[in-house]
């Protein structure tokens, strides 16, 4: 009995760490300028995950254009697929695709 306990209980360790995260869309902007937070002076590149936003490592603002563009991330509110989650109140990204024609002023 004990063996089998402990077969279930590495079995279900095993399965968790090893399990892959899974993509998911999400509103992006400047979090200063679009989501109107305030922790930061300047602007960054946050995300907005259920009505709650966080503020993005792992990418920045302007590694995917001109944020202060017409339809930059300081302009306009976009939607990325991504992959990461939300650890000391940021969200750490370790996947990031601007989705097309996804703006919205």
């Amino acid at each position: 009995m004990k063996n089998l306990v402990l077969f279930i209980a590495l079995l279900s360790f095993t399965f968790g760490f090893s399990q892959e995260k899974k993509k998911q869309v999400v509103e992006v902007a400047c979090g200063q300028c679009q989501f109107k937070m305030k922790d930061k002076k300047g602007c960054d590149l946050a995300v907005r995950i259920d009505g709650k936003s966080y503020f993005v490592e792992g990418t920045k603002i302007d590694e995917h254009g001109d944020a202060h563009a017409d339809d930059g991330f300081c302009n306009a509110i976009k939607k990325a697929e991504v992959i990461g989650e939300v650890k000391d109140g940021k969200f750490v990204v370790s996947y990031f695709k601007l989705l097309p024609n996804s703006t919205k002023k």
